[in-house]
């Protein structure tokens, strides 16, 4: 039996939603996240050394990281093709692709824009506010979020190309990528230049393994 060691509010939502795809049977291992640093709770790294979720046992053996997870499951439970394309075809290419660029490219510049606004507004010596913030500010304004609409540009483009990310069919590359764009979602930053991404966001929540992988997860706030 699978067993997903699933922190509220994380990626690991994206392992319940591809196993309620696969039709997989799997049960939940809740933690909750440390109500002041919001990391997870030092019981995971019981898990996995690092302590942190994604991370799936299964059979004896322990997954983690999101693209191996993914990898491990369709490997073993994916029959027929029906969330990977085929291999050798284009649309394998584009799922390989969007299957890392998700934590790869997407994600870095939201999670320095996470922690350069929580950077700026922590406590801190009222005399070091000013450059603090200061620094950060400049960080976010000359980089960070010139990167975060670059990429949001990106795949608002590239969704003009096709239905969903590795061609005509939903994959699990739909999946992986999903947990960027909700997160760019949370903070505000798709608004109503990015109709593509929003009519991409509500398509996944309107599918019926998305809701029941909600309803097993739980709370999903990534304004957290």
């Amino acid at each position: 039996m699978i067993t997903v060691h699933h922190l509220d509010h994380s990626r690991s939502q994206r392992v319940l939603w591809l196993l309620e795809e696969l039709g997989v049977d799997y049960e939940v291992t809740r933690y909750a996240r440390d109500a002041k640093t919001l990391l997870a709770p030092p019981e995971l790294r019981a898990v996995h050394p690092l302590g942190k979720s994604p991370v799936i046992t299964d059979d004896g053996v322990t997954v983690a990281e999101s693209g191996a997870i993914v990898e491990y499951l369709l490997d073993r439970h994916d029959r027929g093709n029906a969330l990977r394309p085929a291999p050798g075809t284009p649309e394998r290419l584009r799922y390989t692709y969007w299957l890392h660029y998700a934590e790869g490219s997407a994600m870095p510049p939201l999670l320095l824009s996470l922690v350069f606004a929580r950077l700026a507004h922590g406590p801190m010596p009222f005399f070091v506010r000013p450059v603090v913030r200061g620094i950060a500010d400049k960080v976010l304004s000359g980089y960070v979020n010139p990167q975060i609409t670059l990429h949001l540009d990106f795949m608002e483009s590239e969704l003009g190309r096709s239905a969903w990310f590795a061609g005509a069919a939903f994959s699990a590359a739909d999946i992986q990528i999903s947990f960027p764009i909700e997160a760019a979602a949370a903070r505000g930053a798709l608004g109503t230049s990015h109709p593509r991404l929003q009519a991409y966001l509500a398509a996944i929540h309107a599918r019926p393994a998305y809701q029941r992988a909600l309803a097993r997860g739980g709370p999903y706030d990534l304004l957290r």
